[in-house]
């Protein structure tokens, strides 16, 4: 199964971000597709590789690990992946799809897209035509969509149409606004982080189970229609 695993009617589902086992447990339990660990120091959600190990021996088979790198140097990647078994890299900087190609090594993985206005979408999708998927994120200072979600509706159906199966939606995702996202663009996965904290960078059980709720009431929404 996993985060990239295309089935029409059903949205998977990636909650990123996570730092403790309860926080690990707690996915799992609401039925999780993918998590993400965020390797980028400056984050409030940044961990060790060492603990992000100990926090993927905890996840089912199927269920993606996802690490999230901003310009990784070379020593600070082979870190990650010589401690934490990854299953798939999201690579959230400035890096060239031969950068990301060279990283990657074999293994699947996306690349984020911070969209602003006039976001060239054919450009990038051409650009990174090798990754496994496209993250589309928020434009605002630094990295990371900082959950704002960014205007959906500035998308080109036509791009939607030929790239869902590998359009990630991200973004100032949250439980009262998923819906409205998957009945508009149908993505292959949506991306969730703030938008389920009860504070900053804290995970809230209640929200992930809540979000992933209504993922699946606007799954079952659209295959009604």
């Amino acid at each position: 199964m996993g985060l990239l695993t295309h089935s029409p009617g059903r949205t998977r589902v990636k909650i990123c971000g996570l730092k403790t086992s309860g926080d690990i447990d707690a996915a799992i339990a609401a039925g999780v597709d993918a998590v993400g660990f965020v390797f980028y120091p400056p984050s409030v959600r940044a961990l060790s590789p060492n603990v992000a190990a100990q926090l993927i021996s905890r996840l089912p088979a199927g269920v993606d690990a996802v690490g999230l790198v901003v310009n990784a140097t070379d020593e600070q990647f082979s870190a990650i992946r010589a401690a934490a078994p990854i299953t798939l890299w999201q690579f959230h900087g400035d890096e060239t799809p031969e950068r990301c190609i060279e990283l990657a090594d074999g293994q699947p993985w996306m690349k984020a897209a911070r969209v602003g206005q006039d976001f060239a979408f054919d450009e990038f999708s051409l650009q990174y035509r090798q990754a496994n998927a496209f993250l589309l994120d928020a434009l605002v200072e630094g990295y990371g969509g900082g959950g704002v979600p960014f205007d959906w509706q500035g998308i080109p159906q036509t791009w939607v149409s030929e790239n869902a199966p590998r359009v990630v939606l991200s973004g100032g995702l949250n439980t009262h606004n998923v819906g409205e996202a998957i009945a508009r663009l149908h993505p292959c996965a949506v991306d969730v982080s703030s938008g389920v904290e009860s504070s900053r960078g804290v995970k809230d059980p209640a929200l992930m189970t809540q979000f992933i709720k209504a993922v699946r009431a606007a799954d079952e929404k659209s295959s009604s229609q």
